[in-house]
């Protein structure tokens, strides 16, 4: 041995070089990028395997992989890299260098990546240098439904001002309009702009869902148990821009149905001013009123009381009698939303299901109440008064929310007609 190196392999040199490209990437060291094409030492559409936990870069097929499998890296070529990091410099010397714009090693391109970073400086690049603004990612969607944030509104905006095409409906088992994503991720700016450039309201999806029902379905947010105004708004706008609010979808349910599964009764309000019909069934035969029957134990944050005065004054169908107990086990901490029911009727008769249905806490917490409800759902008839107001509800029937505050009444009487709960029943 004289101590002199011996020579770098080939595969070795070519995975130095390698390296050398990846970190210029990431350290946005154009220069050093630029030398080593200018060399030629490298492909300019090397793909890489990178660390990718929140899939980013990676777009798979629905059923791809199992639901507890997650991938933690994806394949990326420069161009992808370039856009995840933000560095504008190096993707403009990969595409001096005729990078290729449009690929997709691990089901993105790089301007699917560009939108769901939201970097508007790259979407703009890309686009300048002959990007696919239509083209579907692996899981069949475009770049428009990539833009799901209110940081990536401009993004979205760009690829329409370009020619995307708002109406395109993902190419997979959903097939949802961006209208339907914009509706989906409550963003009220991107909803106005799909629509003022051309996209149809009542667009349907699969399922045969409304951007309006989608919005409304995903006005609560479940995890948190909190309603989201922006998504309040987006139905809003939706119902402004004309919507169909009695859009029915593949199980016959309207967004009524959809808002009153969540018991939010701004929503509920806002769909029945709107002409939503308060006794349209599902395909199970199930109206709105029960879709707030079945849930109102588990919507912490909900008012059931108001959705069931809204609905009843908008002429809904009363829940069964015989079927009654199930009003008091759902509504057994909510006294108020018994009470709403309960006035409802000329007069009702209760049983032993009605006690079992009541914990023995809250039949202490609320004695006063179920005192009264216990009292007066007996054998003896309900007040004159109360009969009156039946008559008068049973008259104007589902016009009871607009006829009612036009009366020349005091307004106590006017709360009372329209079932506002006063804590006791009498």
């Amino acid at each position: 041995m004289d101590g002199t190196a011996l020579p770098v392999s080939t595969p070795a040199a070519a995975k130095l070089v390698k390296r050398n490209f990846l970190e210029a990437l990431k350290s946005n060291d154009f220069g050093k990028l630029k030398a080593i094409l200018i060399q030629r030492q490298i492909d300019v559409d090397t793909v890489f395997e990178v660390e990718d936990q929140n899939m980013v870069l990676a777009s798979y097929k629905q059923g791809y992989w199992l639901p507890s499998y997650k991938l933690k890296s994806s394949w990326a070529t420069g161009l992808h890299l370039s856009v995840l990091f933000g560095h504008v410099e190096c993707l403009l010397v990969l595409l001096d260098h005729n990078a290729t714009i449009n690929c997709r090693p691990n089901g993105k391109t790089p301007l699917h990546v560009a939108c769901e970073m939201a970097n508007l400086d790259c979407v703009k690049i890309l686009c300048d240098h002959g990007a696919k603004l239509n083209s579907y990612s692996l899981s069949g969607h475009t770049a428009l439904h990539f833009c799901t944030t209110p940081s990536s509104i401009l993004c979205a905006k760009q690829l329409v001002w370009r020619g995307a095409n708002v109406n395109m409906k993902t190419n997979n088992q959903d097939e949802e309009t961006p209208l339907h994503t914009a509706a989906h991720f409550g963003l009220s700016e991107l909803v106005a702009f799909y629509v003022e450039h051309g996209a149809v309201v009542d667009s349907v999806n699969a399922h045969m869902e409304t951007p309006l029902a989608v919005a409304t379905y995903w006005a609560l947010r479940f995890k948190e148990q909190e309603y989201s105004r922006e998504h309040h708004l987006v139905c809003r706008m939706l119902l402004d821009y004309h919507a169909e609010v009695n859009a029915r979808d593949d199980d016959f349910k309207s967004p009524l149905h959809k808002a009153a599964w969540n018991c939010d009764h701004v929503l509920m309000h806002m769909m029945l001013e709107a002409g939503a019909e308060a006794n349209l069934m599902d395909i199970n035969g199930c109206a709105a009123i029960q879709y707030v029957l079945k849930v109102t134990s588990v919507r912490p944050a909900a008012q059931p009381e108001i959705c069931y005065q809204l609905l009843l004054n908008h002429g809904a169908a009363r829940i069964y009698p015989p079927q009654f107990h199930k009003v008091i086990q759902a509504c057994h901490s909510c006294p108020k939303a018994i009470e709403v029911v309960v006035n409802a009727y000329e007069h009702i008769k209760w049983n032993v299901k009605w006690k079992r249905a009541i914990p023995d806490d809250d039949l202490e917490r609320h004695w006063d109440f179920y005192h009264s409800l216990f009292t007066v759902c007996s054998n003896s008839p309900r007040t004159l008064m109360h009969l009156s107001r039946c008559a008068i509800r049973r008259t104007l029937h589902n016009r009871c929310h607009r006829v009612i505050p036009l009366l020349s009444l005091p307004l106590s009487l006017k709360k009372y007609l329209l079932l506002e709960p006063e804590g006791i029943i009498y």
